[in-house]
């Protein structure tokens, strides 16, 4: 028997997510991740394909996971005081409860299992167990942080940030990555990363746990161990360092995740790219809310690329730095803004090979050519679009519920 929320409770639950994508929802407001949960843990109760289920446990799935949903909301609260979105799921969970006379008490939804797989021969080796499991190979996603810095996330979104200390770029169930921004000398709001530690995780037999550390011209081709690659499955190494540039230049292969990380000295700061699979991305807690590659930088510490600070003389100088820019990156994508900032910030030429950098790793990460460039008028004309959209949504939806 196949069992359908009613019409109503449908646009109900459509106009809460059309709200809950507005993009006022900050960095530091987390609110997407508690919806992408629910939508994951009630996908299934519409029906379709599937054995029979009564009503009944239809409806107690559906109060799991809104209890669920629930407790997500809560521990966004302090982050999210003030946000329309937030508010508008903490009323829509309030009225789903309602509507479907879920208990307050009661168990919660399951959460979603890792993509570990079970372990089989191939199991150390990412890409074929996903290939042999899936029919496909796996989707790759790009995070990179360089210069003063910037933050491209796996999102595709690109912020500048005004962060100084340890921040955290990653932090999944496979993967923790940290970075660390301090002042540079040479300038007064110019910061570099002097900084980056990784910790691959101990992960089954494949790999015990290893941690990489790299500063400020000390980038080594060696774990923190001096060991150079850890793990062997079926004739392959699933965890390795190499260096094309002894101390400025690190890759680090984790085949038993499909993950690539790059690490390298570009003038008088580090940089970092990562290329890892969406599965991998995505494995971790709601709690685990600050991660720079997933959701940028926090809102109150992003400036804009595009407003660099002003130099001592800012006609002659902005005009040399673009010259300068543009003839290392002939496309006006951020690459080349970030560069333009860098080089206005700090005052120094060599800062220019950052973005230089950044951009060639992007080539090598991303397989498609049209995704490597990001244009910021680009992104600016999707954020205007994207209200006017909802509003036209908002208003079809207010017809057919009248």
């Amino acid at each position: 028997m196949e069992v359908r929320l009613p019409w109503k409770r449908c646009i109900h639950l459509t106009l809460l997510l059309a709200q809950l994508s507005l993009p006022e929802v900050g960095a530091s407001c987390h609110i997407l991740r508690c919806n992408s949960e629910f939508v994951a843990a009630t996908v299934h109760l519409s029906g379709g394909g599937g054995a029979a289920v009564s009503r009944e446990a239809v409806n107690s799935a559906y109060c799991s996971a809104l209890r669920s949903y629930g407790i997500c909301t809560k521990r966004m609260a302090r982050p999210c005081r003030g946000d329309l979105a937030y508010h508008s799921a903490v009323q829509g969970i309030e009225d789903l409860l309602i509507q479907h006379r879920c208990p307050r008490a009661g168990p919660t939804a399951q959460p979603r299992p890792l993509p570990q797989g079970t372990m089989s021969g191939d199991t150390c080796l990412y890409e074929r167990s996903f290939f042999s499991r899936e029919g496909h190979m796996p989707e790759y996603l790009h995070c990179s942080v360089f210069g003063d810095p910037h933050v491209r996330t796996f999102n595709n979104d690109f912020h500048t940030c005004a962060v100084q200390g340890a921040w955290p770029l990653i932090d999944n169930d496979y993967l923790y990555v940290q970075v660390t921004s301090t002042p540079a000398k040479d300038g007064l709001h110019h910061t570099v990363l002097t900084k980056v530690t990784i910790i691959f995780k101990s992960w089954r037999q494949c790999t015990d746990q290893q941690l990489y550390q790299a500063e400020l011209d000390d980038v080594p081709a060696a774990f923190a161990d001096g060991s150079q690659w850890s793990g062997e499955r079926r004739g392959h190494r699933v965890l390795t360092v190499r260096t094309e540039s002894p101390g400025r230049h690190a890759e680090i292969r984790a085949a038993y995740i499909g993950t690539l990380l790059v690490v390298r000295q570009s003038g008088r700061s580090l940089a970092l790219s990562v290329r890892s699979p969406r599965g991998v991305v995505e494995a971790f807690d709601p709690e685990h809310d600050l991660q720079l590659c997933v959701w940028g930088c926090p809102a109150s510490q992003r400036m804009s690329t595009l407003r660099p600070p002003a130099p001592d003389s800012p006609a002659a100088a902005a005009g040399g730095a673009e010259a300068h820019c543009a003839a290392l990156l002939p496309t006006p994508d951020v690459y080349f803004h970030a560069c333009v900032f860098d080089l206005l910030a700090s005052g120094d030429l060599n800062s220019s090979r950052a973005a230089v950098g950044a951009l060639q790793d992007a080539r090598n990460m991303i397989g498609s050519r049209q995704g490597v460039h990001l244009l910021p008028a680009a992104a600016a004309g999707r954020a205007q679009l994207q209200p006017q959209l909802l509003l036209s949504m908002l208003g079809v939806l207010a017809w057919l519920w009248y």
